[in-house]
């Protein structure tokens, strides 16, 4: 009798507890979304690879025609969270030649970029170069040292090991996939505006270097961070 009254006190006592777990489960929830949000609009929104492109796409093709390489960005990069938070942040951390390779990889790459922008010839011209599309923004991101940056950073600040890994990955690819479309447009909409005034050839000319210089500046942090 002892033992039955004890163990109906221990089921009456776990089903008085089970709503005070969900709700510090939720909370729990809230303070660790809230600061993902913050470190997802400032990621997304501050100068990088993928804005300096953007604006300068707009610049030299149009709002519209930026659009395909804005979703590109948006869905590229959560994906790229999602597989990168569910487990390929460890491999390369446990492979250092690996890490180190990609970093010296993607670095090359985007001197290149930078310099393919400083020398577009202007649109409409003999050897101008198309807007980039849907899924050359998506395949951007492996090779943008921002975004890699951004990736392990979210890895390391909001992955618990006590926690369901493909749940925490999708959220984390969710929320910034949310805040993806707000943070990038302004740049695009800025480039849009600053299109009038640089219908002159030369003005577009300095415009393009001025951004590849921008965007060899915006990867100095990683470079040597």
């Amino acid at each position: 009798m002892g033992r039955s009254f004890l163990k109906k006190s221990g089921q009456l006592c776990c089903h008085k507890l089970a709503p005070h777990r969900e709700l510090w489960s939720a909370l729990e929830m809230e303070t660790t979304l809230l600061p993902l949000i913050g470190f997802a609009i400032a990621a997304t929104i501050t100068p990088g690879p993928n804005n300096v492109m953007v604006t300068t796409g707009a610049v030299n093709h149009g709002l519209r025609a930026t659009l395909p390489h804005i979703f590109g960005i948006a869905l590229g990069f959560a994906l790229m969270l999602v597989v990168v938070c569910a487990g390929l942040a460890g491999v390369l951390l446990q492979i250092p030649l690996v890490a180190a390779a990609l970093h010296f990889i993607s670095l090359a790459w985007l001197l290149w970029l930078a310099w393919q922008i400083a020398t577009a010839a202007p649109p409409g011209s003999v050897g101008a170069r198309p807007a980039l599309g849907f899924f050359g923004a998506m395949a951007f991101q492996w090779v943008n040292p921002k975004a890699w940056m951004i990736c392990l950073g979210a890895a390391g600040a909001f992955m618990t090991p006590d926690g369901l890994v493909l749940a925490q990955s999708l959220t984390v690819g969710l929320v910034f996939l949310a805040v993806a479309l707000p943070c990038i447009m302004p740049w695009a909409l800025l480039g849009a505006a600053a299109a009038r005034l640089l219908q002159n050839p030369a003005r577009l000319r300095a415009f393009n270097i001025a951004m590849a210089v921008l965007l060899v500046l915006s990867m100095l942090p990683v470079a040597f961070g």
